[in-house]
C-alpha cells in the first residue's frame, strides 16, 4: 500500500470515529448557528436602497409565492394518502452558511422547513443556472462518496434512478418545483460542516445530499442550494437524528438574522411553555398542527379547517379565506378607529397608526396550546402611517408564518412529536 492511500485510509478512519463521538457530544451538549434573513445586511441580497417597508411588501410577496408550495386543497386532507405538494424554488427567507466536503468547501444555502433534500450544483454543471460563486467538485473532497441506487436512501426519494454499470451503481435523484423549476443529480454522502455560534466548526459526516448536474429554472445567482429543514428521511434534521435527541428550535426576529439550535441546545422549558402534538401525515415534509380555534379579546370561535402548517419560510399567517373573513370582521369590531384600504390590494385589514390605535388580544389556540400573540404579531407597519393585519385570507392552505412566531422559543420534537412555544425577547436570545 502506497504512503498517500494509507494517509488517506488512516485519515477517513479518523473522521469515522470522530463521527462517532460527535454523535455522543452534540446529544449531550448542543449547538447553534446562525440563520441569516435573506433581508439583513449579512445577506447578499440585501438591497442597501429599500426601506424596511419596500422589504415588509416583498417577503409578503414571496410568503404566497412560498404558499405554492403546499397543496390547494384544505389541510384537513393534506395528510390523506397520496396527496402531493408544489413547492417553488427561491422563496426561502432564511440562508445558511455551511461547508460541504473535506477539505470544507462553502455553500450559501436556503434553509428551508418545508422541503427535506439538500443539494448544491457540483462540477460538471451540464445545463445549470447561472451561480455567482464556484461550483462544488466532488472530486476535490476525501469524503465525498456516490449513494448506491440499492440502498435505503435512494429508495426515500419520490424520485429517482438507477444508474448502474461494470461492478458500480449511482442513485440519480430529481426535484421538480412548482414554478417549473427543477435540480437532476446524483445523490451523495460527505461531511457538512456548520460554524457555531460559540465560533467552533461542527462536522456533520455522512450526510445524504444531491449533487446537482442539471439544475434550471427561477434560481437566483446569489444562492448555491437549498438545506431542506422538514420531517422526511432525507432532511437535515432527520439525517442528525439521535445525535440531536430529534430536538431543534429556532427564535425569530423580523427581517434580521436568528439562530436555530440542535439537540440539548434546542430544548424549550420554564414558564410560559406550551406545547402542541404535531400531526401525522404523508407527505412527511410538513410541520402540522391542529387549529381548535382563534380568539379575539373574550370572543373565540373555531375553525373546521384542522390541520395548519408551520412555517418559517411563509412571512403572513394565511387562513382560508371563510374562516380570515370572520377574523377580519371580529378584529375590526374590537378597534376604535376606521379601517383604511392598503393602497398595493395584499393586506386585508389597514389602519392609520397613531397614538389611539390600540390592537386587540388574539389567541391562537393549538391543540393542547393557547399561544398569546402581542400587537408586534399581528400588526405589521406597510409605511410610516399604515399598519396592516398579519393574517390573510387564501384560497388554499393554511400557513402559521414567521411573523406570527416571531418573538417566540419554538421547539420542535420529533421523536416525542411536539411543537413548544416560549414568549421570548428572541432580539436579546
Amino acid at each position: 500500500m502506497s504512503f498517500l492511500r494509507l494517509f488517506f485510509t488512516l485519515f477517513l478512519s479518523v473522521l469515522c470515529l470522530s463521527g462517532i463521538y460527535l454523535t455522543e457530544a452534540l446529544a449531550g451538549s448542543g449547538f447553534s448557528f446562525e440563520l441569516i434573513h435573506r433581508d439583513s445586511p449579512k445577506s447578499p441580497f440585501y438591497n442597501l436602497k429599500e426601506t424596511p417597508f419596500e422589504r415588509l411588501r416583498n417577503a409578503t410577496r414571496r410568503s404566497f409565492k412560498h404558499a405554492n408550495r403546499f397543496d390547494r386543497k384544505s389541510l384537513s386532507n393534506l395528510n390523506a394518502a397520496g396527496d402531493q405538494a408544489d413547492i417553488i424554488s427561491d422563496g426561502g427567507e432564511y440562508l445558511m452558511n455551511i461547508s460541504i466536503g473535506t477539505p470544507p468547501f462553502p455553500i450559501l444555502a436556503i434553509a428551508d422547513t418545508g422541503s427535506d433534500l439538500i443539494w448544491t450544483q457540483c462540477k460538471p454543471c451540464i445545463f445549470c443556472y447561472m451561480q455567482q460563486a464556484p461550483l462544488f467538485d466532488p472530486q476535490n473532497s476525501y469524503t465525498y462518496k456516490d449513494v448506491s441506487c440499492y440502498s435505503g436512501q435512494c429508495a426515500s426519494l419520490e424520485s429517482s434512478v438507477c444508474l448502474a454499470w461494470f461492478g458500480h451503481d449511482s442513485c440519480l435523484y430529481s426535484v421538480s418545483y412548482g414554478d417549473g423549476s427543477f435540480s437532476n443529480g446524483k445523490l451523495g454522502t460527505d461531511t457538512i460542516t456548520v460554524s457555531s455560534t460559540n465560533g467552533s466548526a461542527v462536522p456533520l459526516p455522512n450526510i445524504v445530499f444531491g449533487c446537482g448536474h442539471n439544475d434550471l429554472g427561477t434560481f437566483d445567482a446569489k444562492a448555491t442550494g437549498i438545506v431542506g429543514l422538514g420531517g422526511g428521511d432525507n432532511s437535515l434534521i432527520s439525517q442528525m437524528g439521535d445525535s440531536i435527541d430529534g430536538k431543534f428550535s429556532y427564535c425569530l426576529v423580523p427581517i434580521v438574522s436568528s439562530k436555530i439550535n440542535f439537540g440539548s441546545n434546542a430544548v424549550v422549558s420554564g414558564s410560559g411553555v406550551v406545547s402542541t402534538p404535531l400531526v401525522a401525515k404523508d407527505p412527511e415534509t410538513y410541520y402540522l398542527l391542529t387549529l381548535k380555534a382563534i380568539s379575539v379579546g373574550n370572543k373565540t370561535f373555531g375553525t373546521t379547517e384542522g390541520n395548519i402548517v408551520i412555517d418559517s419560510g411563509t412571512t403572513l399567517a394565511l387562513m382560508p379565506q371563510e374562516f380570515n373573513s370572520r377574523l377580519v370582521l371580529e378584529v375590526s369590531k374590537s378597534i376604535d378607529a376606521a379601517p383604511v384600504q392598503d393602497p398595493e390590494g395584499t393586506f386585508d385589514l389597514c389602519y392609520i397608526a397613531d397614538s389611539n390605535f390600540e390592537p386587540p388580544v388574539i389567541t391562537v389556540h393549538f391543540s393542547g396550546a393557547d399561544v398569546k400573540l402581542s400587537s408586534l404579531n399581528t400588526f405589521v407597519p406597510v409605511s410610516e402611517k399604515v399598519v396592516c393585519f398579519t393574517f390573510k385570507g387564501v384560497e388554499g392552505s393554511a400557513i402559521y408564518g414567521n411573523l406570527v412566531q416571531a418573538n417566540f422559543l419554538i421547539g420542535y420534537d420529533t421523536q416525542k412529536q411536539i411543537v413548544s412555544f416560549k414568549p421570548t425577547d428572541c432580539a436579546n436570545e
